[in-house]
């Protein structure tokens, strides 16, 4: 039996092979060839139902998200806000580091949920650092929802990222409030969630 190899120069030569031989060379061919095959298929159908749901904006920031971490947060200087849907189960933890001059120096998250959750916010992290409290404050869910093209069904994804700067803000406050008049009397902070609509009470007790 004659096959056709090609050498390294370029030319063609002919080799002869016994029949075992050959059958042997064919099914390592074959094997090969099949191992190749389903490695292109893995990689093409890694991330189907994102590439198929999700906009390139939001992608980017659940396959690389931004400032994933934790700060400390019995620091005097960090605020926490921790949110979450019911309705869908996300679940949003963001943490700010806010230095003398009132600047936010660091922003971290951790966020359990669906890939606009996170990508929400991911954005967030990187849009609030370097701004002043009264503007981090300032920032609405519209703009996360247009920058991240979330569609009707994820707005609350964006929501969530809001009602958490705010809760961070509100709780970096109550620190600063707390160390300045150590003595004040206990408050009870009262908000409305944008994505329920229920009211949640957080008790701050005084130090005597």
């Amino acid at each position: 039996m004659i096959i056709r190899t090609q050498p390294i120069s370029g030319s063609t030569h002919c080799a002869f092979l016994r029949p075992t031989m050959f059958r042997l060379a064919v099914n390592q061919s074959l094997a090969r060839s099949a191992s190749v095959a389903r490695s292109n298929v893995a990689q093409v159908s890694l991330r189907p139902v994102l590439a198929r749901n999700y906009h390139e904006k939001v992608i980017s920031h659940y396959e690389k998200p931004r400032n994933v971490g934790s700060l400390p947060k019995n620091d005097i200087d960090v605020g926490t806000g921790l949110v979450g849907a019911p309705a869908c189960g996300d679940v949003m933890k963001l943490q700010i580091r806010v230095d003398e001059n009132g600047i936010i120096s660091d922003v971290k998250f951790k966020t359990f949920g669906c890939g606009s959750a996170i990508a929400s916010s991911s954005y967030m992290t990187e849009r609030v650092k370097g701004l002043s409290l009264e503007e981090a404050g300032k920032i609405k869910n519209t703009e996360i929802a247009k920058e991240l093209c979330l569609p009707p069904v994820k707005l609350h994804c964006s929501m969530l990222a809001e009602e958490a700067i705010h809760s961070a803000i509100r709780d970096y406050r109550s620190k600063r409030d707390t160390m300045t008049n150590p003595k004040q009397r206990g408050f009870i902070d009262v908000s409305q969630s944008v994505v329920t609509g229920e009211t949640v009470a957080t008790a701050h007790p005084g130090q005597a």
